[in-house]
């Protein structure tokens, strides 16, 4: 599928499964969900709910969806899958498709997801999601599935890590903004006196260096991060035959 993302969880496969399953939790650590809830739907049947996601600060498009029941395989797998359409005219997708996967993986499991979608508005749609949404719904899914570790591994809630999260942001963005400003006043090198040649060569130097720090360094170990997640399987992703039988919502 267009969108792969996986993460490696050192926890139980029943807690893990829970957390990605139910709506409740699901939309405590999943950044692309403003709402999902489930709508009520006849015992046996695949689970119907209702979804709505902020695609700007006073905009939130909404959708409905179709979900299959979990298949545990022999070696402890897990599989479910779901399908979901927005007749939302802002909605930047019109319709996808995802499957989930727990695999017991060593001290830990694997969680795995696989995602693809057609895209609204024609030409200019698909131009807008070959830029835009999909690079954009990869890194969010794979910054929810490490703000999803953090919370399972080391009990660091989805709030306290998105708080976690935005500190670091605000002080890298603190860090290259005073490094823009310091460039910006480097023709009063010359009140260094005797010094001026050296600083106005020292100045831009260091000014550079806190910049390049500031955006390469490796985000610390409490706050999430997509860079820590595999986005491109490690062989050939086959998608779930149990995807493929499922209905689309109308």
């Amino acid at each position: 599928m267009g969108i792969y993302v996986e993460a490696h969880i050192r926890d139980d496969l029943d807690r893990i499964w829970t957390h990605t399953q139910d709506p409740a939790r699901r939309r405590r650590w999943d950044l692309r969900l403003t709402e999902i809830d489930c709508l009520p739907h006849p015992e046996g049947e695949p689970r119907r709910f209702r979804y709505a996601t902020r695609v700007l600060p006073f905009v939130t498009v909404s959708g409905t969806g179709v979900s299959a029941g979990e298949k545990t395989a022999p070696d402890g797998t897990r599989t479910s899958a779901l399908r979901f359409a927005s007749p939302h005219p802002l909605s930047p997708v019109a319709e996808g498709g995802s499957y989930w996967r727990c695999v017991p993986d060593g001290d830990g499991v694997r969680l795995l997801t696989g995602y693809e979608h057609r895209p609204r508005w024609g030409r200019a749609g698909t131009l807008v999601d070959r830029v835009l949404l999909r690079p954009l719904t990869g890194w969010a899914t794979a910054w929810s599935f490490d703000r999803l570790r953090l919370w399972l591994e080391r009990g660091i809630t989805p709030e306290r890590a998105l708080v976690n999260w935005l500190v670091e942001l605000a002080v890298r963005a603190l860090v290259v903004a005073a490094a823009g400003t310091g460039l910006a006043l480097d023709s009063f090198a010359h009140l260094f006196g005797p010094l001026a040649a050296a600083m106005a060569y020292l100045c831009p130097l260091l000014l550079a260096v806190a910049v390049a720090v500031a955006l390469s360094s490796s985000p610390r170990s409490c706050t999430p991060a997509a860079r820590r997640c595999l986005r491109t399987p490690p062989t050939r992703a086959a998608v779930p035959r149990l995807l493929a039988g499922l209905e689309r919502p109308s």
